[in-house]
């Protein structure tokens, strides 16, 4: 065969090839969280952009050790990175996730507000783009006979004892339990941290916490308190309102929400330093695409957690399988945030062996 007749051939078989997939490595949860990412994200923009090609990694765990050695080894395989706020702190300090210029890189709001207005208090660190707020709330029984016609509307119903009897779950953990004990031990919300960084301050919300030690049942997964609500062993109890919107809409179980002074948590996407600029370009594409107002509302069918933009909220509609609406059921639906705390990362960063070493001694008395 002639070379120019064998060029043409070439030429013509290279028209008629598939266009090489454009294969973007995304790191997660795996679960139903991941599953309600691909529902609404990564389908979707797959079935606009052909060429796309998601490969899910279920590492998020370990996201903060697996990008360090990456770095070290000079080779960064992974794209994007869902992680949650304190981690996309430790990543954005240690320079193995890149700061993003959020109106610059993100789309405006379907309202028009600009991505730092819409996103507002998530915007936690430079490196940080934001996806959804999940919270650590209360669910109480709501067939407990001790109690009368009386039911909790605050998180003070928590530490009295004597209107609410009965045993009560809280995480093993410092971290929340502070904060909330403070509360309703008098302190203002903006000057938690301040008491807490004085001589005794860590000593007095631990006191406050002494009130309902007896009667106190610690978790340390958030699969537990929904089991002890539903097994009636416990009548009021933290945990991630997801957990307790599974018992509650799920599961049928006597169980309600409450909603007062629940601590917001971030999740959102890190991209991870050390990408080649046509490989952080194309995240950068899909990331303005998958947290667009529409996006984060969609991802809002597929599980309770609030999106993290204010323009999403009102587009939420109902769960894809239960038909039932899911705005009442998002923690940042205004009802429901009327009264919030933002766990301060820095505080906890400085201060949290510290804390956790006073909280365990105190466990242990």
């Amino acid at each position: 065969m002639k070379l120019t007749t064998l060029a043409a051939a070439l030429s013509a078989t290279a028209l008629t090839l598939p266009a090489v997939a454009e294969d973007m490595t995304i790191v997660s949860w795996g679960g139903a969280y991941q599953s309600s990412q691909q529902k609404a994200y990564t389908e979707p923009y797959a079935e606009m952009k052909p060429d796309f090609n998601a490969i899910w990694d279920e590492s998020s765990g370990e996201a903060v050790a697996k990008l360090r050695a990456m770095d070290e080894a000079g080779n960064v395989t992974w794209d994007l990175v869902d992680v949650e706020g304190p981690d996309a702190v430790r990543l954005c300090d240690e320079g193995l996730a890149i700061e993003v210029d959020v109106d610059e890189v993100l789309a405006p709001g379907d309202d028009g507000s600009s991505p730092t207005d819409d996103f507002g208090p998530s915007l936690i660190s430079e490196c940080f783009i934001p996806q959804i707020v999940f919270s650590t709330t209360f669910g109480y029984r709501t067939d407990v006979e001790a109690w009368g016609d009386k039911k909790p509307e605050d998180l003070c119903a928590v530490f009295d004892l004597e209107t609410f009897p009965g045993k009560r779950a809280l995480q093993k953990s410092p971290k929340k339990n502070l904060e909330w004990a403070l509360l309703c031990d008098g302190v203002e919300k903006d000057a938690l941290y301040d008491v807490l960084d004085e001589d005794g301050g860590v000593e007095r919300a631990l006191a406050k916490l002494d009130t309902i030690k007896d009667e106190v049942v610690w978790w340390s997964a958030g699969a537990e308190t929904p089991q002890l609500l539903a097994d009636g062993e416990v009548v009021i109890g933290s945990t991630y309102n997801g957990r307790l919107f599974s018992v509650i809409e799920e599961q049928d179980q006597p169980v309600a929400m409450l909603w007062d002074y629940q601590v917001f948590d971030f999740d959102g996407w890190v991209i991870p330093a050390g990408l080649t600029e046509e490989r952080e370009a194309a995240v950068k594409e899909f990331v303005k695409y998958a947290t667009d107002t529409q996006r984060l509302a969609d991802q809002a069918k597929y599980i309770s957690y609030g999106p993290a933009r204010a323009s999403s909220q009102p587009l939420v509609g109902k769960h894809a399988e239960l038909g039932i609406e899911m705005a009442p059921h998002m923690p940042t639906n205004p009802e429901n945030a009327q009264r919030f705390l933002v766990n301060n990362l820095d505080w906890w960063a400085d201060n949290q062996d510290d804390a956790e070493a006073k909280f365990q001694a105190w466990l242990a008395q």
